[in-house]
């Protein structure tokens, strides 16, 4: 932990906090949960059994750190082979911190490059097929559960190409990354994985960052994992020795929420701009249930202290340093009364240190809150939804009619049903949409289409409009990586969402095996995410591009710039 720093500055909540921090001091938080204590969140037996199951993360340095030299090994094994590229076919937790560690580290010279696939769009997997040479490629298969349905189509997909030009030697051209005992252990071993890592199974998805389903595509890419590890044993000893700036943090944003500053955001220095994304993950699906939840906003560049509203907290990270021009920034933002908190860590290497910092500061910020941070009952209904929409698909032969609430040059508007129709244009439907917001909600830009940087920019351009018209905080996700995200807090947390969904059209890409494609995937995941906002009544709008998605959101953000 040396030469890292936590500067507070909490404004007129300093006392609220100091409360509760001294609460938590004197309930042991830090040296209870590094003891694995499963009653930190209540007594609910149910509850209590979750937890049991998922504090490994805070014995990585124990249980993983004695397989860093061969994850090293291994990877020397397969660059020696003769590849020289990585995809990584994963979903959420299993997806995030290998994007993570990508963006922040590189690649090292010799090592694999690195691609992540967690986008269903027939485009987005086309793209990665056609932009690899399969007889090099390395495809790692990660998922906790072994069955996760976006994991599994992608295998199916890409061991049929594999296979197209290695024949019997496929497997050796395949990762597994999952618990004990799942479907895909034994899948691997049917079809002859090359290797399968089988990570311990008390470690959730959204904190196995520092397990193998993160260090494995770590070392791949030729980051230290053990100095990456190292880092986590002093950090974890401040826990145990009373909660440390851990404990702190995780004990202002759970006041600072109660207090209606719940949106958490995260600004950060270049180094580690893709952390956010990690951290949105983290907060959002560990504390968006029971009606409460911290809204992590991730990538929004710094404003005024004018654009915003008083439902803000700002957590800025820095490696080794924050610019100059943020540091002003939030200097602004302090003086007018925003909560501000400045972590700052000396070298990239203590990131691993960082992300169990945030572990234990998410599970604070919960014990606070008084919710469980380990479950995800509301992912569960989304995935259940998506697969009663595909079962009526096979069974109809077509989706659930919704008829269009609006339409105009190829764009179509649908609401929830008995709903008012939004007007006859795309300007009145965002105009619509954000009438409803109310001070201190957010708005939440749902996007299911394939990733591109012009796409990020349009997408970027909508969000950025609810706060320079309502000081409204945005949130932007790709669907349906977000489902596995802040997708729980949209339907589990506060109702103090208004949520823009955008589909489109990408053309279709056989699933082998299955009865349906890639395309009516992506469609049946957006429409089951529609039918549980709408069901838990939240305030919701489809856009629909249609074939052209490009044009369609360059109308939607001229709209938004309107």
């Amino acid at each position: 932990m040396s030469g890292r720093t936590l500067r507070e500055q909490p404004g007129p909540y300093a006392a609220a906090i100091d409360a509760n921090a001294q609460k938590l001091q004197s309930e042991r938080f830090g040296p209870r949960i590094v003891a694995h204590d499963d009653g930190l969140w209540g007594d609910d037996p149910a509850h209590r059994k979750v937890a049991a199951n998922r504090l490994g993360w805070l014995d990585v340095g124990r249980t993983i750190r004695p397989h860093a030299a061969g994850l090293k090994a291994f990877a020397t094994e397969v660059a020696r082979d003769g590849f020289t590229h990585a995809v990584l076919l994963g979903m959420g937790g299993s997806s995030l911190a290998p994007e993570v560690f990508r963006n922040v580290f590189g690649v090292a010279p010799g090592a694999l490059e690195l691609t992540v696939l967690d986008n269903t769009s027939p485009a987005a997997v086309e793209a990665v097929a056609a932009s690899h040479d399969l007889s090099r490629t390395l495809f790692v298969v990660a998922s906790k559960s072994g069955g996760t349905i976006e994991v599994t189509s992608f295998e199916k997909f890409f061991w049929e190409r594999v296979s197209a030009v290695r024949g019997a030697e496929t497997g050796a051209a395949f990762v597994a990354i999952t618990d004990p005992g799942t479907s895909l252990e034994q899948l691997a071993r049917t079809r002859g994985y090359r290797r399968t890592f089988t990570n311990p199974p008390d470690i959730g998805g959204r904190y196995s960052a520092l397990s193998f389903f993160g260090l494995l595509p770590a070392a791949l890419i030729g980051v230290d994992v053990e100095a990456l590890l190292d880092g986590t044993v002093p950090e974890l000893e401040a826990v145990a020795a009373g909660g440390g700036d851990a404990a702190r943090l995780g004990a202002a944003l759970g006041t600072l929420s109660r207090a209606g500053r719940d949106k958490l955001t995260i600004v950060a220095s270049p180094a580690l701009a893709s952390v956010g994304v990690w951290i949105e993950q983290l907060v959002a699906e560990s504390t968006g249930k029971s009606g409460r939840g911290v809204v992590p906003i991730a990538g929004e560049p710094l404003g005024a202290p004018a654009t915003y509203g008083p439902d803000r907290v700002f957590v800025a990270l820095g490696a080794p340093s924050l610019p100059e021009a943020t540091e002003r920034a939030l200097d602004l933002l302090a003086a007018a009364g925003h909560p501000v908190y400045r972590w700052v860590s000396p070298r990239l290497l203590d990131l691993g240190a960082d992300l169990v910092r945030w572990e234990v500061a998410t599970a604070a910020a919960s014990a606070v809150l008084e919710v469980d941070p380990f479950d995800e009952p509301n992912v569960s209904e989304a995935k259940a939804a998506t697969q009663a929409v595909l079962q009526h698909v096979l069974a109809e032969g077509h989706f659930p009619e919704r008829t269009a609430a609006a339409a105009a040059d190829g764009l179509q508007a649908f609401v929830p049903k008995g709903a008012p129709a939004p007007g006859s244009t795309p300007e009145a439907w965002l105009d619509a949409l954000l009438a409803q917001a109310r001070p201190g909600d957010y708005v939440a830009v749902l996007a299911y289409v394939r990733r591109t940087d012009a796409r990020d920019a349009a997408l970027e351009t909508i969000r950025a409009a609810a706060r320079s018209r309502k000081q409204l905080a945005g949130t932007l996700g790709y669907g349906p990586r977000f489902l596995h995200s802040t997708g729980q807090l949209h339907k589990g947390g506060a109702p103090n969402g208004v949520f823009l969904q955008i589909t489109a059209d990408e053309g279709e890409l056989a699933i082998p095996g299955e009865p349906y494609g890639f395309g009516v995937l992506r469609a049946a995941q957006a429409a089951g995410d529609f039918e549980v906002l709408e069901k838990r009544g939240r305030r919701v709008m489809r856009v629909h591009l249609g074939s052209a998605p490009d044009a369609g959101l360059d109308r939607l953000a001229r709209a938004a710039r309107s």
